[in-house]
This record gives C-alpha cells, sequence and structure tokens, in this order.
C-alpha cells in the first residue's frame, strides 16, 4: 500500500528531531524549507527594524516585538522563523515560554535571493490564510517594502513603500510609529 500525501506531511514533532545546524528550518503545509544563514546586510537591516519597534514599544507597551530564530507554530503542518515578528498583549497567550503558538499581529521577512520568491507566495499565502493582520516584505535589493495588510477575509493589495521615495512606514498596529526607510536600508 503507497502511503497518502497526508501521510507524509512533516509536522512539528518532525522539525524537532532535526539537528541544530544553525540554519532555519520551518515547515509550510508539511513540507520542509532549509534557509542558510542570512547576509550582513540582511541582519543589518533586521537589526534597524527591531530597534526602531522596540524603541517604541518601551514607552508604548502595547506588546512584544521577537528576533528569529523563534518557532511560530500556526498549526502541527505549518511552522515558521520569521525575521521578526510583533504580538500584541491581547494575544500573550499565544506567547509559551519557549515559541508561540497561534498568530502575531505583524510579520517581517527580509527578502533574500534564496528566499524571495517563497516569501511573496507560500509564506504569504500562509500569513493571509492564518490572520495575520500585516506583513511586510523587506526588499534589499531595491530598497523597498511591500506591506500586506489584512482587510475582510484576506491581504488587500500591498502598498509598495520605496526609500528612495523618501517614505515613511506607519501601521495602525503600533500607532504613532513612524520608521523612515532611510533609517532601515542604512548601512
Amino acid at each position: 500500500m503507497t502511503p497518502t500525501a497526508a501521510a507524509m506531511k512533516l509536522t512539528y514533532d518532525d522539525l524537532l528531531l532535526l539537528p541544530d545546524d544553525r540554519k532555519r528550518h520551518e515547515i509550510i503545509d508539511g513540507e520542509h524549507y532549509v534557509t542558510p544563514s542570512p547576509s550582513l546586510r540582511h541582519q543589518v537591516i533586521v537589526g534597524n527594524l527591531h530597534l526602531v519597534i522596540a524603541t517604541y514599544l518601551e514607552t508604548h507597551p502595547l506588546g512584544r516585538i521577537f528576533l528569529s530564530p523563534l518557532d511560530v507554530i500556526f498549526t502541527e503542518f505549518d511552522v515558521v522563523e520569521p525575521d521578526l515578528l510583533y504580538v500584541s498583549h491581547d494575544r500573550d497567550d499565544a506567547l509559551t515560554g519557549t515559541h508561540v503558538r497561534g498568530v502575531p499581529e505583524l510579520v517581517i521577512e527580509i527578502a533574500s535571493k534564496g528566499t524571495r520568491r517563497r516569501d511573496e507566495t507560500i509564506k504569504r499565502r500562509l500569513y493571509e490564510r492564518v490572520g495575520v493582520s500585516e506583513y511586510w516584505i523587506v526588499d534589499p535589493k531595491v530598497d523597498v517594502v511591500r506591506v500586506y495588510r489584512r482587510e475582510h477575509r484576506g491581504f488587500r493589495r500591498p502598498e509598495e513603500l520605496s526609500s528612495n521615495a523618501g517614505a515613511v512606514m506607519t501601521t495602525t498596529l503600533l500607532p504613532g510609529l513612524e520608521i523612515p526607510l532611510a533609517r532601515i536600508f542604512r548601512d
């Protein structure tokens, strides 16, 4: 008897059995994805974003911002490690002490040569399906951020903001926060 495709899907328990090789391991719809260590520019951008949002949250304690690696478990077949994620205090019950089991309001991915296509397709569909409020794809190749915001049941058409145009990012999730893109993309 041939096993069905559903029987061959990987789960979070399977993910926990993998050796720690310092790579990012994720499961989306039971399929295993591996991402090598990020580039220096990727890390600078993640650090810049984290610093700006964390500083805002110190004076506006609405929730918490987390850096990868941190498992976010949506289902036993969907476990990801976003570059950054924000969880408001309204969703504190999703924080287990070791991972997030639930849906963050904001997920941020820094696109790279190895992840760009997955970030823009498979992950975007996953985040939309599970109910993420906002999904930002930061593209360091062209200094652009694509912002997907939830509208009713899904994401509306993305807003594209460019550092070259002097854009400033805002979000209703963090009222009053203004993020000049030049600040994020600076080396």
